[in-house]
């Protein structure tokens, strides 16, 4: 194997095998050639056994692409030998031998996500009946207390006394005797039991410190404490560590990782060495620049600064926008030019946004403009529950003989009718051949409804019937959607959802961006109507049976879409970032709530470095909030970055292909439909 291909910090990298090594591997750096070389070099040249490499990643397709990179240098039989894993897979094998120790059988079940829900509601309803709770709120509690090491005879003295807290503290021990019961781990049980077994089981320990010698982690600055714990105890015997990673691409603060276990590497591993790869292969000097300037604003960080040997590049380009729409109107109008003028491929092109709710308007300008597109790490804005919801009043309200949605409305907001009435109702229904809505109407005259149901079903059809006859005297249709909202008390329930106050804002704010686009609509139709707007809902929101992959996705002919947390670890020759302003990046929990914006400049430095040769920042100078436009204040990271290395660029620079700035919804609908819009 050849290290000629290698710059010199590469090279000092690979051939430093023995003791504790950190390696600050910079966005576009060639990290991933750096570990494969190191293996290589462990095998080959100083003939170390392979069964001695433990290569640690987070995800399986790293792994697997990892694998096949060594087996390339190495041959396939030596590389089959390597143990190149996740963390969970890891712990996975370390059970499947040893579990025993802890009490539990070698065949023990692993529970999914669906599995785990359904045991926690069990034994909240044991608890508390009328508990009121999600599952997922619960189960996120035990699963951040897992992460952290906390068992259950010590978490209950890190919960506040609200009733999640309460109703935490009583489920997590019940849940563990529940699964050690049922022969059953979670995901986050992997790593904590294993931690725990190397802790009661010194033997356990050491034979595995013994078979794992040379041990390498990678994307370190995205490890828990449960994490860095398990890779300190194999460790620290041999001390052959070593870690890749970059503290500035740390992202996931909010999922337990601790940007700590890398800026506290050498005061953790004393001895170690640390060589930085600044040298980047991916962008241009102008996008570096920026990257750079940004990042060092923060001051917890280990310093570096990216370079390259090519070219300057194009300036960042900077656009001021009108609103949401013409931001999104311009993107198009860059990516048609590039495609037709460029000859760039439509997957050339990402638009990277810090919210989920920024997607709607572009999903509806790309499909009006007939530009294929792929969603990664998100749902379609209109499959989203609380869109879902909310739109089926709407639904409902046109078509009364909807009955799917009018049950998916009829205890929502909850309003007592239970799963008891419903079901006499829909017998009722059946057997008198009345259509739902009409035995509803007349609850009070059916066996088997009690007085309190019957009354929240007469509110129920008066709030529906008031709303049908505003809908039907034309106009106003944002105003009577608000008015709907409103009486329904939607934002309030999303609020009472015990969930983490980031879901819940979002929810809300994705129920606002319906109002949002109902006030697009109407703004742009002669004779707006709620039918009209439902009509083009559905046409938006068609989709083909079947889920892909994001590697799928991202190989098809596609504008991808997706968010700034998604999009690490990929590359595009031109990225756009939108929203760039005060409220989205930074975020406006990280201002409101006196939160530090670290991690929200280092979400900015990560949208920064996906990009090749262009990048794209825009701003707006106002957004529709609930129907109303409000004003918008452009984001403090764009002073940031050096005057020289971006410009302004004019909104309408290469003009639409189609020639229409104002095209419409109904232009879309139109258009999907193969007829000519007026």
């Amino acid at each position: 194997m050849s290290l000629h291909a290698l710059n010199p910090q590469q090279r000092e990298a690979v051939l430093h095998t023995e003791g504790p090594l950190l390696l600050l591997a910079g966005a576009g750096s060639g990290k991933t050639k750096v570990i494969t070389h190191r293996v290589a070099h462990l095998v080959g040249a100083k003939g170390v056994d392979p069964q001695q490499v433990l290569a640690v990643t987070f995800t399986n397709k790293a792994a697997r692409e990892m694998q096949e990179r060594v087996a390339e240098l190495v041959g396939r039989s030596k590389a089959e030998r390597i143990q190149v894993s996740t963390f969970h897979s890891l712990c996975c094998r370390i059970l499947r031998a040893d579990i025993e120790q802890l009490g539990y059988k070698r065949n023990f079940s692993i529970y999914g996500a669906s599995d785990q829900q359904r045991l926690i509601k069990d034994l909240m309803n044991r608890i508390h009946a009328d508990h009121g709770l999600s599952p997922d709120v619960i189960l996120w509690k035990i699963s951040d207390a897992k992460n952290s090491l906390l068992p259950p005879a010590k978490f209950g003295a890190c919960m506040r006394g609200d009733v999640i807290g309460e109703m935490a503290k009583a489920v997590y021990p019940e849940y563990q005797k529940s699964l050690k019961s049922y022969n059953a781990v979670d995901f986050d049980d992997l790593i904590m039991l294993v931690v725990r077994l190397f802790e009661e089981f010194p033997e356990v320990r050491e034979r595995y410190q013994d078979r794992f010698r040379y041990i390498m982690v990678d994307e370190y600055q995205d490890t828990n404490t449960a994490q860095f714990t398990l890779m300190r105890q194999l460790a620290e015997k041999w001390g052959n560590f070593c870690v890749v990673g970059d503290d500035d691409q740390s992202i996931y603060g909010w999922r337990g990782a601790d940007p700590g276990n890398i800026l506290d590497f050498e005061k953790n591993f004393p001895g170690a060495r640390v060589i930085k790869l600044e040298q980047n292969y991916r962008s241009t000097a102008n996008i570096l620049n920026a990257a750079n300037k940004v990042i060092r604003h923060n001051k917890q960080r280990k310093e570096k600064a990216l370079w390259t040997a090519g070219g300057a590049g194009e300036k960042i380009g900077v656009v001021k926008c009108i609103d949401a729409e013409d931001e999104a109107r311009v993107v198009i109008e860059r990516i048609r030019h590039n495609v037709q003028n460029k000859r760039m491929a439509h997957r050339d092109h990402a638009i990277l946004m810090r919210t989920n709710s920024q997607t709607l308007v572009f999903e509806q300008e790309l499909r009006f403009a007939d530009i294929p597109y792929v969603l990664i790490g998100g749902q379609q804005f209109f499959d989203r529950k609380e869109v879902k919801d909310a739109i089926a009043y709407l639904r409902f309200i046109v078509n009364p003989y909807d009955e799917v949605n009018l049950l998916r409305i009829l205890n929502y907001p909850r309003r007592g009718v239970g799963r008891t009435t419903a079901d006499q109702l829909i017998r009722t229904s059946i057997t008198s051949k009345e259509p739902l809505w009409q035995v509803i109407r007349k609850a009070r005259m059916i066996t088997g409804i009690n007085s309190r149901a019957a009354e929240a079903l007469e509110r129920f059809v008066a709030l529906v019937e008031d709303h049908k006859r505003s809908f039907r005297g034309g106009g106003r249709l944002v105003a009577t959607t608000k008015e709907l909202f409103a009486a329904i008390g939607l934002e309030a329930e999303l609020r009472r959802e015990p969930d983490s106050r980031e879901k819940v804002e979002r929810r809300v704010e994705n129920v606002q961006e319906i109002i949002n686009a109902i006030a697009t609509y109407e703004g742009r139709e002669d004779k707006p109507t709620l039918s009209g707007f439902l009509e083009k809902v559905s046409l938006l929101d068609r989709d083909e049976p079947g889920s892909d992959s994001k590697e799928k996705k991202l190989a098809k002919d596609g504008v991808v879409l997706m968010s700034l947390h998604s999009s690490k670890g990929l590359e595009f020759p031109h990225v756009f970032l939108p929203g760039f302003e005060e409220g989205f990046l930074p975020h406006k929990k990280s201002v409101s709530e006196g939160f530090d914006v670290d991690e929200e400049r280092r979400l900015c430095y990560v949208g920064i470095t996906r990009a090749r040769e262009k990048l794209t920042i825009l701003h707006a100078d106002a957004r529709m909030k609930y129907g109303k436009a409000e004003p918008r204040e452009v984001s403090r990271f764009l002073a940031e970055i050096p005057e020289e290395v971006r410009q302004e660029e004019a909104r309408a620079g290469f003009h639409l292909a189609e020639g229409n700035e104002n095209a419409s919804l109904s232009d879309m609908l139109a258009k999907l439909m193969g007829e000519t819009a007026e």
